[in-house]
């Protein structure tokens, strides 16, 4: 028997990502961090979140801010295989985000978990965007099987991810796309195993950003559905930092 397709946000229509949800994902919008694209009241070079951190990357943005309703929409495309989401988000990200003339990488995923999904979401993004973009995807990126970073606190996510990947001859410019930005430790490993392979400059792309203190203004869809949206721990820079 097929069962009729339901939006994964909010169970109604007959699209995965009906067109009322998409319109409604908030996008990230207006004064940014320049170096790790955290919302600010205004421009700055770099914020309290990434200033005392040495980044690999030298700038990251993303599409949306990583709130309920868009973590219904990446827990359906990454943990229940909804794969036909992929083209829905790549759109997304195309839209929102200016086309780099630079060739794409991807972060892989932890090996298990890939066994397990049975696909490579930031892989499927990445193909998706070089489409788009009419840029190409590049397979440089290797990863070591670790504990999951979800639910880690800060300091052990920096530890967990720390020379779990490993990268092929790289570009001097490339772009690192991943599915969302919570921390950063991730993109920051990856963007530094990529200049340990010869890459100058790496941008970083996701899809959804973690943004401290944003709160949803759809509280009540299911846990399953997302809840509350993950955070980092630090917050934005104040005028004169």
């Amino acid at each position: 028997m097929i069962l009729p397709q339901r939006c994964v946000v909010c169970g109604a229509g007959r699209e995965q990502l009906c067109e009322r949800c998409s319109s409604a994902l908030p996008r990230l919008r207006g004064p940014q961090c320049e170096r790790c694209g955290c919302p600010t009241a205004w421009p700055v070079r770099r914020c309290r979140e990434c200033a005392r951190r040495r980044l690999s990357f030298a700038r990251a943005r993303a599409a949306v801010v990583y709130d309920d309703r868009v973590r219904a929409l990446v827990s359906a495309w990454k943990e229940r295989g909804l794969r036909r989401l992929v083209p829905a988000v790549a759109e997304l990200v195309a839209e929102s985000l200016p086309a780099p003339a630079l060739p794409l990488t991807f972060v892989p995923a932890d090996p298990d978990r890939a066994l397990q999904r049975g696909h490579r979401p930031a892989d499927s993004l990445a193909g998706a965007l070089a489409v788009l973009w009419g840029t190409e995807r590049l397979d440089l990126l290797t990863r070591s099987v670790g504990r999951r970073q979800r639910g880690l606190p800060l300091a052990e996510r920096r530890a967990n991810v720390r020379g779990a990947f490993k990268a092929q001859a790289s570009p001097p410019r490339i772009v690192l796309v991943d599915d969302v930005y919570t921390s950063g430790s991730t993109v920051d490993a990856a963007a530094r195993a990529l200049k340990h392979a010869g890459a100058r400059r790496v941008e970083v792309v996701t899809f959804a950003r973690a943004v401290r203190g944003y709160y949803s203004e759809y509280p009540n869809l299911t846990a399953a559905q997302g809840g509350r949206v993950a955070t980092s721990d630090e917050g934005q820079e104040r005028r004169g930092h």
